[in-house]
């Protein structure tokens, strides 16, 4: 008998079947008892931190078969499934994004050259289709058998995402060791997401440390998650699992655009909930401290909030709130911390954040309340100039519509440095309760009537007197309101109508700036 010839349907049903062989080993990783070492150590794999972070069915991964490409110190006779790192697309919230994962249970998951020709590849495909890009940080750092190939794969990834940069959302995500050079990469992104115990960030390690200063250091106090975001300020979300920094970037994603081009589609409109009283929140002693976080409450759709940055130089919040159904980024100074003073990691805070929401088409909403710079040789000698500097420059730099509001104290240059008129902002209120001037009434007082005070037969009566005196004259919004550096006094109830109405006016605004190729900040 004549042996039958293979079939179509038979030839392709063999693919598959190896098709099917070749995916089961590829996800596998570095097989079973790394994968069991990672659970060990309190981490998801890879793959199941993208499922778990993506919607449910929804990530299409690419280049799965990719293997390394070296051939020294014995690299030749390994095979490293997909070279430590996974890469896709797929969707949060709805909404199309870009991801990649290093997978630790491949030779630590290690940066070579094919291992960073994927991630540039995501990255690539992330800006030509202005979608967001996630990475997963996992790695041990350089793959040293590749040598200068790995350095070069930094670069390559470090170059892309300045080219990114203002373009679309780059989204960091530390899930177990970032070390050496591969920090960089995140310290170029928008935002870091790092999880109690498990996040660690540093240039050079414990081991390094110790062999040439002699010093004994632990991973979890010289780059552990808590350091970052509350020391370094690297970071900008900390949560306590992998499963809450999930939540966290997918609330972070539900208010901020896919690319700065993209229109802002305003959600139903909801009122804030009725606990959040915003004349109840601020008190009528001008020293007394309050949570300005309640008063943004106050202001947003159903008291809704996103804190950045939290832990780091509280003494100013920033974040995210919806007014109108539309995203708005709030800077507001924080009396309960400082009494709210500018200096200089404030400073730098608020700028960086002003500069993201300017280059994505994001309003900013400024509540003020502070009585200025923070004083002393330390911020002198920390550089408080130039970084203060940043904020000013920030401001003035940004075309998006810009809403100020004065709760009450607004001294020296830290009023012009909040978003004053004289920086360009569109609205500036002010309540009743405002206080604008060069600097405080009892420092004024001394200063201004130092001869009469001195030579008064009561030095505190007359102290007093002129304090008085002082602030009758500076201590309201009525004299700015005189010269126009203010548009009106309003009520506190009728702060979020103020709100709502100039954001709805000034959303078509238009301004234009001198020609030039870009400013050069105060770095």
């Amino acid at each position: 008998m004549r042996k039958q010839k293979p079939t179509i349907m038979s030839l392709f049903s063999k693919k598959i079947s190896e098709l099917q062989e070749r995916t089961a080993k590829a996800v596998q990783g570095g097989g079973d008892k790394a994968i069991a070492k990672q659970i060990a150590m309190g981490k998801l794999p890879a793959r199941e931190r993208i499922n778990k972070l993506l919607d449910p069915g929804s990530f299409y991964e690419y280049d799965l078969f990719i293997e390394h490409d070296a051939r020294e110190f014995g690299m030749e006779n390994k095979s490293l499934a997909g070279d430590g790192v996974v890469i896709g697309t797929g969707t949060i919230n709805g909404k199309p994004v870009a991801i990649y994962a290093q997978d630790f249970t491949v030779a630590g998951g290690s940066l070579g050259s094919m291992h960073a020709r994927k991630i540039t590849k995501i990255m690539d495909y992330s800006l030509r289709m202005r979608i967001p890009l996630i990475g997963i940080n996992d790695s041990g750092g350089a793959r040293i058998q590749e040598g200068v190939n790995s350095l070069a794969g930094y670069g390559e990834i470090f170059f892309r995402n300045t080219l990114a940069s203002g373009v679309i959302p780059q989204i960091s995500v530390i899930l177990g060791p970032c070390a050496g050079g591969a920090v960089y990469s995140p310290a170029l992104t928008d935002y870091v997401f790092v999880v109690d115990k498990i996040s660690k960030m540093f240039i050079t390690g414990p081991e390094v440390i110790k062999s040439v200063l002699g010093e004994e250091i632990d991973m979890e106090s010289l780059g552990g998650a808590r350091v970052h975001c509350e020391t370094t300020g690297n970071a900008h979300f900390f949560a306590e699992s992998e499963e809450q920094c999930f939540d966290q970037i997918k609330e972070l994603l539900s208010y901020i655009p896919a690319h700065n081009q993209e229109k802002q589609e305003p959600l139903k409109t909801k009122e804030p909930l009725k606990k959040y009283k915003i004349d109840k929140i601020v008190p009528a002693d001008p020293t007394a401290p309050y949570d300005v976080r309640d008063v943004i409450k106050s202001i947003t759709d159903n008291s809704e909030f996103i804190e950045i940055q939290e832990m780091w130089a509280p003494n100013i919040v920033i974040g995210y709130g919806r007014v109108g159904g539309r995203t708005v980024g709030f800077v507001a100074n924080q009396p309960m911390v400082l009494a709210g003073v500018l200096d200089c990691d404030s400073s730098d805070k608020a700028a960086r954040f002003i500069r993201y929401c300017d280059a994505f088409e994001i309003p900013i909403v400024t509540l003020e309340d502070m009585p200025g710079y923070l004083p002393g040789v330390d911020q002198e000698h920390a550089g408080v100039i130039r970084h203060g500097a940043k904020l000013l420059y920030a401001y003035s730099e940004a075309t998006v519509p810009k809403v100020t509001i004065i709760l009450r104290k607004a001294y020296g240059g830290g009023y012009i440095a909040m978003n004053s008129r004289h920086l360009r902002a569109d609205f500036v209120f002010a309540w009743p309760t405002a206080e604008i001037a060069v600097m405080g009434p009892e420092g004024a007082a001394n200063i201004i009537f130092r001869k009469e005070i001195m030579e008064a037969a009561d030095p505190n009566e007359m102290r007093k007197q002129k304090v008085q005196e002082y602030k009758d004259k500076f201590a309201n919004p009525y004299v700015a309101a005189a010269k126009g550096y203010i548009d009106t006094v309003i009520p506190p109830a009728d702060t979020r109508k103020f709100i709502l109405h100039a954001l709805e006016i000034s959303t078509n605004k238009v301004l234009k700036r001198p020609v030039k190729k870009h400013g050069v900040p105060p770095f």
